[in-house]
């Protein structure tokens, strides 16, 4: 026999149903706004009001955007180095994790002391800069994925994933005869996915973000060579904003109002939209394969300290 639903129930599945659609409606928001103000006409935009779909609907934003010639170049550096930097510094991380979270190592407590040290004092830019200077990393590529090979973060909390797994998986494969080389690899890393897709995700939007480092650490014909994604849409929204600034922007939007048509304008409201629309797409696209374990891996991985 079904078992019937009492009102008191009922009313709760109800009223959870319409907060969790009501949570999903604020989570989606931001993103469909500035989904709907990048396909905008950009004068248009100025005017505001623009919510769920854009007022005068137009792919000029993204054409102005693709329109630059080193777009390409600078998405091949920009993936190129989010894979390398992601796979080199998750192995390199991982491995000193589990270096760390092996009792039988006698220096574990002063290393994990001195990376620590690290996340709270930093020597600053310019001493950074020199030291990439004397290392050959200024104008060259290995600047994007030399410097994050190891990151104190990403070891800690790899290390205190690990230090929750039974001794007893390690003991078992040295009675089998495996190495301790190979009880990493083919033991502990296999168990490990959450973390590592954790880690793995962590490194891959920061190198995917980032642009400072192209913008400080590689200059002249090296750095059209050495572009990246996220740098040349910085450029692009600065250009805009310079443009805008030396015009009324009330007298564009007054013009759009007026002539009702599609310009070939652009304007930092609509840039910075399409841009975030842009370079948001690909992390997107990764992020519901790595979900569970990303959620799995943050709880997990901060349970024991």
């Amino acid at each position: 026999m079904k078992s019937r639903m009492s009102t008191g129930d009922r009313v709760f599945v109800i009223c959870n149903t319409i907060f969790m659609l009501f949570v999903i409606f604020i989570m989606l928001y931001p993103f469909l706004n500035t989904l709907a103000v990048s396909l905008n006409e950009a004068n248009d935009s100025l005017r505001g009001g623009i919510y769920l779909w854009p007022r005068i609907f137009t792919l000029n934003n993204y054409k102005r955007i693709f329109e630059n010639e080193l777009l390409l170049i600078a998405a091949r550096n920009s993936v190129a180095r989010t894979l390398i930097a992601t796979a080199a510094g998750l192995f390199f991380s991982a491995t000193a994790g589990y270096v760390l979270s092996r009792q039988e190592f006698v220096f574990n407590k002063i290393v994990t002391i001195y990376f620590l040290l690290t996340m709270y004092v930093s020597a600053g830019l310019i001493p950074t800069y020199f030291l990439y200077r004397q290392f050959g990393l200024i104008n060259s590529f290995n600047v994007y994925w030399v410097p994050t090979l190891l990151s104190a973060w990403n070891i800690i909390i790899i290390r205190t994933y690990m230090q929750g797994l039974p001794d007893s998986l390690v003991e078992a494969a040295r009675i089998d005869g495996a190495g301790e080389f190979r009880t990493y690899i083919q033991i502990i890393l296999p168990i490990c996915k959450p973390v590592l897709a954790t880690v793995a995700l962590w490194i891959a939007v920061g190198s995917w973000n980032s642009w400072f480092d192209t913008f400080i650490y590689t200059f002249g014909k090296d750095q059209e060579r050495l572009t990246t994604l996220q740098y040349e849409m910085m450029k692009i929204l600065s250009t805009a904003i310079s443009q805008m600034s030396n015009r009324d922007p009330n007298a564009a939007a007054v013009a759009a109002q007026a002539g009702g048509g599609v310009s070939n304008t652009i304007t930092p409201v609509a840039i910075r939209a399409t841009i975030t629309i842009v370079a948001s797409v690909p992390i997107l696209c990764v992020y519901p394969f790595l979900q569970k374990y990303f959620v799995k891996g943050v709880h997990m991985g901060s349970v024991k300290g």
